[in-house]
């Protein structure tokens, strides 16, 4: 009985219960049937506007075009993919097997970056590591799965760069893994792009500088050893650097990052390349006494340190370092400043700078920051990120200069201003330019200033 009665309900359930298809389409398809036309209606081009122009006049219209803008134009035809190649000056390659068509695609290039398509193609991986200026997929299967990426071979950079010396003729800058055996791609390179005036050279080596000496024109050139984190090389010695010197003579600017050198190497450098007003040295590994090879720089500028963990092991004795009168900027960037000794080395040698930059130094504190007083001539001086330097031994320094005209301090958390002196304050008042924000609440300070805010007991909090 009870099972009678639980099929007589089953029956009279609706039909969308059950597994069979339901007679009547569902709702939502009516619906869709009632949004759609009744009639198809087709898409009619109107006529190219553009077709009567000319490849000049209209490369002067797309020129005008916001950068953004360019990868979207580019598909309105094959014309302005075309033409939008021609206005293409910068370039940065992430697969190498598409270098053969660059030359086609981007006939005025003058700008590329050969780095991130260098290192050998891996597997897919979420794992991304980035070291300025490339950021790789990383392979958490290898041993270890960081410090020693892989290159593509030696005879695929070679054969790349011979085909990119005959299709870019015209490149002005370039930056690319040097081939750790042979020679060809350099030379042709050399041969081919004769107004390439910037390099930067990656995994550089004593080898690969002697078809870099080739390069004429070369004025601006960045070598780098290796990248702690991203990959190992054999470095760049003093035979190399002195490679260097006899073959680039019209050198303006030379940065050198984790690159080996002594004395020898650097008063090479010295004697041969009589533009070079810019050194730049990152993270260097050069032997102790090179300081005394900037004496022969005699027409140097500007001296950079940037994340040196040391200066100068061995400096020598005073007088055997000579001077360079010529160096008018010293900045220290990310640098370790714990050596006294070599400190007021590099002092002596650069005495008539006028501008110091200390920038997120380590170790700068007041002893370390006293030295400075050897430089009489000093007109600029910028601190940023100085954490250790106090008021008191900013003030012993700045007031024995006497040409000071320019003082910038950023971020220097124990510099406060209810501690400046009337002496220190008499000279802010002389200065030409002054900016003066050490921590976070002077900042506020004057950011309120004027307003009545921030102020205890101030008028928007009053007692009742």
């Amino acid at each position: 009985m009870h099972e009678h009665d639980r099929r007589q309900r089953l029956r009279s359930w609706p039909e969308l219960w059950f597994a069979n298809p339901p007679l009547k389409p569902p709702l939502k398809h009516v619906v869709l049937d009632m949004h759609l036309p009744e009639k198809q209606q087709t898409l009619t081009l109107g006529p190219d506007l553009t077709a009567s122009l000319s490849d000049e006049l209209l490369l002067r219209v797309l020129s005008a075009l916001p950068v953004s803008a360019s990868p979207v134009a580019s598909l309105v035809c094959k014309r302005w993919l075309r033409l939008l190649g021609r206005l293409r000056r910068c370039l940065t390659l992430l697969d190498w097997a598409s270098l053969r068509r660059i030359s086609s695609r981007f006939p005025e290039l003058s700008d590329l970056d050969l780095l991130p398509a260098s290192f050998f193609p891996s597997s897919p991986s979420p794992l991304i590591l980035t070291r300025d200026p490339v950021s790789i997929p990383l392979d958490p299967y290898l041993d270890p799965p960081i410090g020693d990426s892989r290159f593509i071979s030696s005879a695929a950079l070679d054969s790349g760069l011979e085909t990119l010396a005959q299709g870019c003729p015209n490149l002005r800058r370039l930056s690319l893994v040097a081939p750790p055996v042979s020679e060809a791609g350099l030379m042709s390179l050399s041969d081919r792009c004769t107004i390439l005036q910037e390099l930067e050279l990656h995994r550089c080596t004593d080898v690969a500088l002697r078809p870099i000496s080739a390069f004429k024109n070369l004025q601006i050139l960045k070598l780098v050893g290796s990248i702690e984190g991203l990959y190992r090389g054999p470095g760049v010695t003093d035979v190399g650097l002195t490679i260097l010197a006899h073959g680039c003579k019209r050198l303006v600017k030379l940065e050198l990052a984790r690159c080996e050198g002594s004395y020898d190497g650097i008063s090479a450098i010295g004697r041969c390349c009589f533009m070079l007003e810019e050194l730049t040295l990152t993270d260097h590994q050069m032997d102790a006494g090179w300081l005394a090879g900037l004496s022969f720089c005699g027409n140097l500028k500007t001296l950079r340190l940037q994340g040196c963990r040391n200066i100068d092991a061995d400096p020598g004795p005073a007088e055997h370092l000579g001077t360079c009168p010529t160096i008018e900027r010293l900045q220290f960037q990310r640098c370790q400043l714990r050596d006294k000794r070599s400190l007021r080395a590099l002092y002596m040698v650069c005495e008539a700078v006028r501008e110091i930059m200390f920038q997120n130094c380590w170790g700068l504190d007041n002893d370390m920051f006293g030295i400075a007083s050897i430089c009489r001539r000093v007109k600029f001086l910028c601190l940023e990120g100085c954490s250790l330097l106090t008021t008191e031994g900013l003030e012993s320094v700045v007031l024995s200069w006497n040409d000071l005209q320019s003082l910038a301090v950023v971020s220097c958390n124990n510099i406060k201003g209810e501690e400046v002196s009337p002496a220190l304050s008499s000279l802010f008042s002389v200065l030409k330019e002054l900016k003066w924000r050490p921590d976070a609440k002077s900042v506020l300070a004057t950011a309120l200033a004027g307003t009545g805010m921030g102020k205890k007991g101030g008028r928007f909090f009053r007692r009742i």
